[in-house]
């Protein structure tokens, strides 16, 4: 009896089914509200990138300046929407990994300003390029001598010995950029001439053009040469095409400013020589010959240094 009371007393004070309020409905005020407000939200931000990527597009701004814009836009947003005071962002790190340290440009800048106003310096003459005396110290004696050949006798043939192949189509290169600017020059190394070569246009002071100059002569000369009749026989049915080799305008200039071309120049610099009269009485005096990177550039026909 007293089981069953209890139960009817456990009964009576629960809520009945009908009683109880329901939190469905504002759930479902509270989700959508939230969805209007993410919606506009979304669509607005849509809006102002779209306008702003067109006004950049018409200006001409960098990509970096927008992608900073744009962060700095989503932070504000986000602040409003949290509700809080402001967002820390991690520092932005370069490729490598480094975050970049404040005013590293600076001494660059300082420089580049100084730069300006010595140009902007009416009494100011310099006579030659400041960066001459630093390719003097990066150039090899012999690649003066490749130098002092291009600014004398003008452009040099080259040529590439490539496959036959009907029409070019499937074509492979065999031995690019073959000359005779090593012997004609004197280059005591000739096997280090693609070396030179590469170096000097590095510098800026030659170029290599795909249009062969107008001595077709010389190009006879250069297909009869060892070299180029070996990789001819390497590539079995082959062909070669005819290029040149010039120096840049900054080249003729470095070459006009830097190398005597001429031999009265080179005379005149020359170290002093002992006369043939000075040999002690009765001595055996021979003539004095020349070097042999000189000897190969007489034999090839290039101009003499003395």
């Amino acid at each position: 009896m007293d089981e069953r009371e209890n139960v009817g007393a456990d009964e009576s004070r629960r809520p009945h089914a009908g009683t109880q309020p329901s939190a469905a409905p504002g759930l479902l005020r509270l989700a959508a509200s939230s969805w209007v407000r993410t919606a506009g939200w979304t669509l607005a931000s849509s809006m102002r990138a779209a306008e702003r990527l067109a006004q950049a597009a018409v200006s001409g701004e960098s990509a970096t300046e927008l992608v900073d814009e744009a962060r700095c836009a989503l932070r504000e947003q986000l602040r409003i929407v949290l509700g809080v005071a402001d967002i820390e962002v991690a520092p932005s790190t370069s490729s490598n990994g480094a975050s970049p340290a404040a005013g590293e440009g600076e001494p660059l800048r300082r420089l580049g300003a100084e730069l300006l106003e010595r140009s902007a310096d009416v009494d100011l003459d310099e006579e030659s390029h400041p960066a001459y005396e630093l390719i003097l110290d990066q150039l090899a004696p012999d690649e003066g001598r490749i130098l002092r050949l291009l600014a004398i006798e003008g452009p040099q043939p080259a040529v590439d010995v490539r496959t036959w192949r009907p029409l070019g189509i499937g074509s492979e290169l065999v031995a690019p950029g073959l000359s005779m600017i090593g012997a004609r020059a004197g280059a005591r190394h000739t096997e280090r001439v693609p070396a030179y070569l590469n170096n000097l246009f590095r510098l800026g002071l030659i170029w290599f053009s795909r249009e062969p100059i107008s001595d077709r002569l010389v190009y006879q000369v250069l297909e009869a040469q060892p070299d180029v009749l070996e990789a001819l026989a390497r590539a079995g049915r082959a062909s070669t095409r005819r290029r040149s080799i010039h120096l840049t305008p900054f080249g003729n200039d470095f070459c006009e400013t830097c190398l005597p071309l001429h031999t009265a120049e080179l005379d005149a610099l020359g170290k002093p020589r002992v006369e043939r009269d000075a040999a002690p009485p009765g001595s055996i005096v021979e003539p004095a010959r020349a070097p042999a990177g000189e000897r190969a550039r007489e034999e090839a026909g290039g101009p003499p240094l003395r």
